[in-house]
């Protein structure tokens, strides 16, 4: 299954292969003390690292290894 990823450099969805994704995390904390997650994809193209932000569900059901 490929993943669509937009290519900031190109101005382009592009296509990237499962094969050639990973998950990871950013955790951002707040000025009140509270962590925030968000899940991301990273691919890469031609030379490029994209990152795509996903629901956690979605990022849960894809079987790619974890950063």
């Amino acid at each position: 299954m490929d993943v669509e990823f937009y290519d900031v450099k190109t101005r382009q969805k592009v296509s990237v292969p499962e094969t050639q994704l990973r998950k990871t995390t950013y955790e951002q904390t707040n000025k009140n003390g509270s962590t925030t997650v968000r899940y991301a994809l990273r691919g890469n193209y031609e030379g490029r690292n994209l990152t795509k932000f996903v629901s956690e569900a979605d990022w849960r059901q894809l079987d790619v290894p974890q950063e």
